[in-house]
């Protein structure tokens, strides 16, 4: 599988209404998110390219692919690495307005480095968690509550923010 950053379109030749498809392996960047790392494993990842040709200088672009993120879930801090499946569409059709040029379509070229990192970070939840039902951790002492025991808690006094009500008489 050809590893490549970015993807000559001019080269193809081809004409209006032909299509071609493509499988490459594209670089994706790690993430910060919250401020920790999120990171493909590997780098890398095999996508299927699907190139159409429109009129005049014009493409319709199809990038598909599915991606494992691995880093520290968003609520229990255990390893997480949640799978998604992309698929994502571009047009680049120059001299038709600005929602038909694509921002990775330059002089020809096809930056799908970039595309591919888009894409998925389109695709992530606001929250990336070990699994979906991750109970987090306790807020009062800090155990994982996915390995706590059932019905885990503590006694709670009054809220000290209402300390003050309790001095209220109302005689």
């Amino acid at each position: 599988m050809l590893r490549t950053d970015s993807f000559d379109l001019g080269a193809l030749n081809m004409r209006a209404g032909e299509g071609r498809r493509f499988e490459l392996r594209v670089p994706i960047d790690p993430y910060q998110l919250g401020g920790e790392r999120y990171a493909v494993p590997g780098a890398f990842v095999d996508v299927r390219l699907d190139v159409s040709r429109t009129i005049g200088a014009g493409y319709a672009l199809r990038l598909r692919f599915e991606a494992e993120l691995r880093g520290p879930c968003m609520r229990c801090l255990e390893d997480a690495a949640p799978r998604y499946a992309i698929d994502a569409r571009e047009v680049s059709q120059p001299g038709f307005g600005e929602e038909l040029s694509s921002p990775y379509v330059e002089h020809g070229v096809l930056d799908l480095r970039s595309w591919a990192h888009d894409a998925l970070a389109l695709a992530l939840p606001a929250a990336l968690l070990c699994r979906p039902d991750c109970a987090g951790l306790c807020p009062d002492c800090g155990i994982d509550l996915n390995r706590a025991p059932a019905g885990h808690h503590h006694q709670t006094g009054p809220d000290p923010r209402f300390a003050k009500l309790s001095e209220l008489r109302f005689d």
